[in-house]
């Protein structure tokens, strides 16, 4: 123990007339100690306000707590779990020497079948808290499932699963940044526009999706704007199978002056409007800060990109299990991020 701490203990064990270690005992909550004297001891403690260090304390038990992490791989399609991945490194690095070990398990974001068997491996490295991305909902649901059993935390990653029991979710307001995202479009609508919401993803059973478009949607239902929205799902998220619906779309509604994506593909329909032949550009809005929709975000394409600090999401995922469990710190059940809005004016001026 440090010297501050043993003075401490030192001055409880002569309050309540018993040996050091009897105090030490009751401080780690180990068995050997009568109820009357372990009452006596923590209304004592109480008495003082003594803190203990838990974290000292912790480090010569020698005890490795294992943190297990569940996002998807970076893809040639989108860059964008390598942000969360960064935020979740960078909080390794920081605990590490606390006896605190991340051991990652990536999943194709195209193949449920991945997740399930990453998932798997996860749930039999026996670890001590999980991250989750919960990217396939019923598949998620079983690993959920399978940490209620073993009193395992969990932590929801970007998208939530606000029917299942978790310790926290940490990503963004998703029915809000949808609802903004309708705002911004609103600076290009006439009478005769229409607006399109376009999901591009193999998994569309997503609560991140529908939170997204109800957001959007009710945007123009509380300012009394009726504007046709149309929506294209389109799960096919090579470019050659977006582009030919979108060309669906378009010639079925020439007179769309507003595109939301969902989700960080936004750049695959800004190639689409790079080489159509549309009488005019509709204003084109998109999440994430990744590198395809930075290149067209200052090419002018892109209009606008609604960030929300993926990095951060990583790191607080980690930071947050760890105070939960050597701490016991409280959590809140939903922490969520920022809403960013990036433009061509000042990306140049915005880190994730």
């Amino acid at each position: 123990m440090k010297k501050k701490e043993l003075q401490g203990v030192k001055e409880i064990a002569r309050r309540a007339n018993v040996a050091i270690a009897t105090v030490d005992r009751v401080i780690h909550n180990r068995p050997g100690v009568s109820e009357k004297t372990r009452e006596k001891i923590n209304k004592i403690i109480a008495e003082l306000n003594y803190q203990p260090n838990l974290l000292a304390s912790r480090l010569a038990s020698g005890k490795i707590i294992t943190l297990g992490v569940l996002i998807p791989s970076v893809t040639e399609e989108t860059d964008f779990w390598e942000a969360p991945l960064r935020g979740i490194q960078r909080a390794e690095n920081e605990i590490r020497q606390y006896g605190i070990k991340v051991e990652l398990f990536f999943f194709d974001l195209r193949d449920p079948a991945s997740f399930v068997a990453q998932a798997n491996r996860l749930l039999n490295a026996s670890v001590d808290g999980i991250v989750l991305a919960p990217a396939f909902i019923d598949e998620a649901r079983k690993v959920v499932s399978a940490c209620q059993q073993t009193g395992t935390p969990c932590i929801f990653i970007d998208s939530n699963l606000p029917d299942q029991p978790s310790l926290s979710y940490i990503g963004p307001p998703l029915f809000q940044s949808g609802y903004l995202a309708a705002k911004l479009c609103t600076y290009v609508l006439q009478e005769s526009s229409k607006l399109m919401v376009v999901h591009i993803a193999t998994a569309m059973d997503s609560y991140t999706y529908k939170e997204i478009e109800e957001g959007f949607r009710m945007y123009f239902t509380d300012h009394r704007q009726h504007y046709p929205i149309i929506r294209a799902d389109i799960r096919q998220t090579d470019f050659s199978s977006v582009a030919h619906q979108l060309q669906e779309q378009f010639d079925a509604n020439p007179s769309i002056d507003a595109i939301f994506v969902s989700n960080s593909r936004a750049f695959s329909v800004a190639r689409f409007l790079e080489s159509a032949s549309l009488p005019r550009k509709p204003l084109l809005i998109g999440y994430d800060f990744v590198s395809e929709n930075t290149r067209y975000l200052a090419s002018g394409i892109i209009d606008f990109l609604i960030c929300h600090q993926p990095e951060d999401q990583g790191y607080r995922s980690i930071m947050t299990l760890y105070q939960f469990l050597v701490f016991s710190t409280p959590v809140a059940k939903d922490h969520y991020m920022p809403i960013d809005i990036v433009t061509r004016e000042n990306q140049a001026f915005y880190r994730n």
